[in-house]
Formats: C-alpha cells, structure tokens, sequence
C-alpha cells in the first residue's frame, strides 16, 4: 500500500533531482523512495551507533574490574606454577 504526500523541496533540490532523473530515466516517485529508504537506513545506525556507545559506556567500567579481577586469578595461577 503507498501514501500520497505533498511535499515541498527546495528549489536547487528539486532542480539537482530533476537533472538526475533526466540523465538516469528513473521515476521520480521510485528515486524519492530509494532516496528516504537510504536515509531511513542510515539514520537508524546512527541511532543504534549512539545507543551502543551508550551502554558501552555503561558497562565499561564493569568490564575493567571483571578484567582485572581475570589477571589477579591468573597472576595467582601462575605464581603456584613457579612455586612448585
């Protein structure tokens, strides 16, 4: 199913696409699609780029201490090692 719109452009926009779809032969209607299709897509990663360096920064500290806590066990490992 498709929605009918109204949609103003800016002029130079609409003359820049113009020029595109003359060159390429492609419908209007079709390459305005694709073209809110592409910046759907791009603007969703960048919503879920924003989101993952968000809980990366929640759980970043978390992780440092479970890392260290991996290198204490280890170090303790190792030193038995020597030890025997």
């Amino acid at each position: 199913m498709s929605k009918i719109l109204s949609l103003k452009l800016k002029n130079e926009i609409f003359e820049e696409t113009e020029s595109i779809l003359r060159k390429t032969k492609h419908p209007r209607n079709a390459y305005i699609n694709e073209a809110i299709h592409f910046y759907n897509r791009l603007f969703t990663r960048k919503m879920l780029k924003k989101q993952l360096l968000k809980e990366s920064a929640i759980v970043a500290e978390d992780s440092m201490a479970v890392l260290n806590e991996f290198e204490k066990f280890e170090e303790g490992l190792l030193g038995e090692d020597n030890g025997n």
